[in-house]
């Protein structure tokens, strides 16, 4: 049995008993972290301190990344690799364990894999084309040489791997024989010839952000000897060091600029593609985007993609594989198909970068945000090929970039974890978590793009209540399997087609110009209620019939697959669509059928066979009307208009999406199915839904509090249907079974009563952490911010302030108080006599606290938590040096330099009115 096999089959058994209870804690389900060793300047001390907290916060996982050091701290820097780096893995992997968390590593430093053992001939490659006019008729001498006087390196190193002679009547001659010591001797034959160069050269691309030790080209990961001869100083290194290997090596975003060859690229084209690329370089390099053009950059790309996927992640799964690991991958930014790429690797993971807007009523916005490159459809090529393969996990980079530095609070990373969750992620890793020396002055040591959540942040210290509702979250995500409704081909060879230029990367700043229209349509078929996940060309292969459902080679189901507008597909890929809607499956055409084959190799003969195939497909005049054709035991689908023809399926939508707007994932167990629900909108959500699903009850359970129960349910035209309460911005787990739940607490839907207490009078506050210091207390009376306090220090301090307040409560009939904190900068720890009621760290700011309140006197504490910016701005107007780091150091948004000295003052604490809402319970 694969890895893969025995990882999901050990999660399903281990969550199948815990069908209507929380599922047990595995440790993957812990939230996980980039761990960055900035110069590798660690100590077994300090190690010890480090993950000792991140443990008791909760911290899951830990992926070490060694980058750039701290500025004076060069004794303190440990080589890469070296027996004393060796050494203190080893004793992280020790004491990790102690703490309840895994290690990963990075296979490098930085970023992408490179460093001093690449070479220049394993270094990552581009290629220099020249082009001359000769007359023939005639020896010709001629001078072959790179001739732009800015490419003086390459006129030092790059070597001519091709000079190919074309003549106007068609004939095409390799020449590169005739070359010696840059020069072309030749008798060349009557008649005007056009003559192009390939020279093999560099990119002279050095690993960004290297550690000590990392420093050096980037390699060539299309080139298997590099990739291969690249991995021998790791098994060197733990060999010789007698170090385990770690849980999982990983790879950031591919990132390798301008690599758009490989010295045996033309030898490899050949063999995939069946012709000469030498042979049509004059089309190869047309820039006016002929039809000829097209296809043949088409196959180069395609070329690319199969072999970095061949040489590369491929090479280096099995490497892992080999040592006990395995691999967690960021495929986005990379030339190759996405889909497959993403699936050759253990743990495909996705990048959120930049903060999403869902208009969430209560949440704070700041000016100083960027907005989210990875909207859903983005996030999902990883958790696609994941289902598609039979993956286990999904993990992503989270939280990188929302805000500007020390201005990003956890409010504010709830919303887009949630989308990640809802895209398919479940086993998150924030970017990230600088290890910072206990003796370090406070800001402690900062990586430039990260959230920084670790122990040097002040919103740390709310922090745990986060990873714990993660942690929830992510044991029910991990369990099962995944229930999406369709697949959606992924049309990469429109793509290819499309794109100008000659290398296309994937990243995820450019998808929008890249695939607008796929976007479009994965957008449009989830806001009409239903799920995808996407499929290439590979795994249709793979991919059978069982009655009416399609499975694909990691054992997933879906129930149709859905074609949005291709134009181009291998006549291989239509005749298997057709197959599978022939065995039963449901097979939908979206605008139009494929018209024609890619590739131009054999065109004609590709051509005709895949006319014979589109034959086959049922006839019809128009897309414009949605038909429906019975095909074999299946049927196919076509029209141009999404809901019409996915509503012709016959498979319901989710009312979740398409009455409340509600985001959502679902997966199957063993005893049914669930959900996670997200409302990110700016309404509530509170009325009867109709889930999809055959199974008879259901159990609600609220990963911010442990809260569960049995939902309102019953059984209308032989559907599901469960009571939904959802303010804005929160979220729920809904498990469905097909058994009685009555002896099961049942679920408090609170009814709020027309009245509440305004809680505006007779406020103290003081300070319980504050930097500066801050003493006495404060007679306030009403909430407000501490930045308001005749007190110089409370505008520039980070710490936690407690709001006490006495109040008589009446005798008033309710079954519960809910305390609704208004507006809360930036979370809030809440204590009703002396009783530990919450935290609450997100929107909406509201806590069940009844439980703890009595008729008569009551002590109501909320101790608040601000964030550090205040704290920063006033040590960059007193011009303190913080800032102490190598390379880019700490750049603002957007990679500018600056400092922060003219930021506004942000309010901390509470900003307005406080109120106790009672509540009943309606009755089952």
């Amino acid at each position: 049995m694969k890895k893969n096999d025995i990882l999901a089959l050990l999660l399903l058994l281990g969550s199948a008993a815990q069908a209507q209870n929380w599922p047990e804690i595995k440790p993957e389900a812990r939230p996980g972290s980039r761990w960055w060793w900035m110069g590798s300047a660690v100590d077994k001390q300090n190690l010890s301190y480090n993950l000792r907290l991140y443990g008791t916060a909760g911290i899951g996982s830990l992926e070490i990344t060694p980058i750039y050091g701290v500025k004076g701290n060069e004794q303190r820097e440990i080589p890469f690799l070296s027996p004393r780096w060796m050494e203190m893995l080893e004793y992280t992997q020790d004491e990790a364990k102690k703490n309840g968390i895994g290690i990963d590593m990075n296979t490098g430093t930085g970023w992408p894999f490179g460093g001093p053992d690449i070479t220049l001939e394993h270094a990552a490659t581009r290629a220099i084309f020249e082009q001359y006019s000769i007359t023939g008729g005639k020896d010709i001498v001629q001078d072959i040489s790179i001739s732009n006087p800015k490419e003086k390196k390459q006129r030092e190193i790059a070597t001519l791997n091709r000079l190919m002679a074309y003549s106007t009547d068609g004939t095409c001659l390799n020449l590169t024989e005739k070359v010696k010591n840059g020069k072309l001797k030749w008798s060349a034959p009557k008649g005007e010839w056009k003559l192009i160069a390939l020279f093999i050269g560099k990119t002279f691309q050095k690993v960004k952000r290297a550690a000590p030790g990392g420093e050096g080209y980037v390699m060539d990961h299309m080139n298997p000897e590099a990739v291969k001869g690249y991995f021998t100083k790791f098994d060197h290194a733990f060999q010789q060091n007698k170090v385990t290997y770690p849980r999982t090596f990983f790879n950031d975003s591919y990132e390798v600029y301008k690599a758009d060859w490989t010295p045996h690229l033309l030898e490899e084209f050949e063999r995939r593609r069946g012709y000469k690329l030498e042979e049509h370089f004059p089309e190869f390099l047309d820039t006016t985007r002929t039809e000829a053009t097209r296809r043949i950059v088409s196959d180069y790309r395609e070329t690319v993609s199969e072999m970095l996927i061949d040489n590369f992640t491929t090479q280096w799964t099995k490497w892992a594989h080999k040592h006990g690991s395995t691999t967690r991958n960021q495929a986005h930014g990379s030339p190759a198909n996405l889909i497959d790429t993403y699936a050759s690797v253990d743990i495909p993971e996705c990048e959120g970068f930049g903060l999403t807007d869902f208009h969430i009523k209560g949440l704070r916005k700041d000016s100083l945000t960027r907005p989210n490159f990875s909207d859903i459809s983005m996030l999902k090529y990883a958790s696609s090929a994941a289902h598609i393969a039979g993956k286990p996990y999904t993990s992503s980079e989270t939280s990188t970039w929302l805000t500007e530095h020390f201005r990003t609070s956890l409010s504010q990373c709830k919303p887009d974890m949630d989308l990640m969750f809802v895209s398919g992620v479940n086993h998150m890793f924030f970017h990230g978590t600088p290890y910072s020396p206990q003796e370090a002055a406070w800001p402690g040591w900062l990586f430039y793009a990260s959230i920084n959540m670790s122990p040097t942040n002040s919103i740390w210290r709310d922090a745990p209540a986060f990873f714990e509702y993660i942690t929830r979250c992510q044991s029910f995500l991990q369990m099962g399997q995944p229930d999406n409704d369709f697949l959606v081909y992924l049309p990469i060879y429109d793509l290819w087609d499309e794109i100008a230029g000659r290398l296309v990367s994937f990243d995820i700043h450019k998808m929008d110009r890249y695939a607008p229209k796929f976007i479009k349509t994965i957008q449009t078929i989830i806001a009409g209620g239903y799920d995808v996940d996407y499929i290439s060309d590979a795994f249709i292969k793979t991919t059978r019939c069982t009655g009416d459902q399609l499975v694909t080679s990691g054992g997933t189901r879906y129930k149709a697959l859905i074609v949005p507008a291709a134009r181009l597909m291998p006549a291989a890929t239509l005749r298997k669509l057709i197959e599978l809607a022939r065995q039963g499956a449901t097979v939908i055409f979206v605008e139009q059928y494929p018209e024609d084959v890619p590739g131009y190799h054999e065109l004609d003969k590709n051509r005709k066979t895949f006319q014979h195939i589109t034959r086959q497909l049922p006839a019809t005049d128009s897309f414009k009307q949605t038909q429906q054709f019975a095909f074999g035991k299946g049927q196919i689908i076509v029209g141009s208009d999404y809901q019409q023809a996915l509503a012709q399926t016959g498979i319901p939508a989710e009312e979740l999406k398409t009455r409340y707007g509600l985001q959502f994932i679902r997966r199957s167990n063993p005893e049914g199915h669930h959900y996670f629900v997200s409302c990110l909108q700016d309404k509530d959500t509170d009325g009867w839904v109709t889930l999809n699903v055959p199974e008879t009850t259901a159990m609600f359970f609220n990963p911010m509090n442990v809260e569960r129960g049995r939902a309102q349910s019953r059984t209308s035209n032989g559907k599901l249907e469960v009571r939904l309460q959802l303010k804005s911005g929160e979220s729920l787990i809904i498990q469905t079974l097909n058994k009685p739940l009555d002896k099961e607490p049942a679920w408090n839907y609170p009814e709020e009563q027309a009245y509440s207490l305004s809680l505006d009078h007779g406020w103290k506050l003081n300070f319980v952490e504050s930097t500066p210091s801050i003493t006495g207390r404060f007679d306030i009376d009403s909430p407000l911010s501490w930045t308001e306090l005749e007190q110089p220090e409370a505008k520039i301090n980070m710490g936690t302030g407690c709001y006490s307040l006495e109040i008589d409560l009446p005798a008033l009939e309710a079954d519960d108080w809910i305390l609704d904190l208004g507006d809360v900068r930036e979370s809030a720890r809440v204590r009703i006599n002396g009783h530990d009621a919450g935290t609450a760290w997100a929107a909406p700011f509201r806590l069940k606290v009844g439980k703890w309140l009595k008729t008569g006197k009551n002590l109501i504490e909320v101790e608040v938590t601000n964030l550090p910016a205040n704290r920063i701005a006033d040590m960059d107007r007193k011009n303190i040096e913080w800032r102490i780091f190598k390379d880019i150091n700490m750049a603002k948004l957007n990679y500018v330099k600056g400092d922060y000295k003219n930021w506004s003052t942000m309010p901390s604490g509470l900003n307005g009115n406080v109120r106790l809402i009672p509540v009943k319970y309606s009755k089952q």
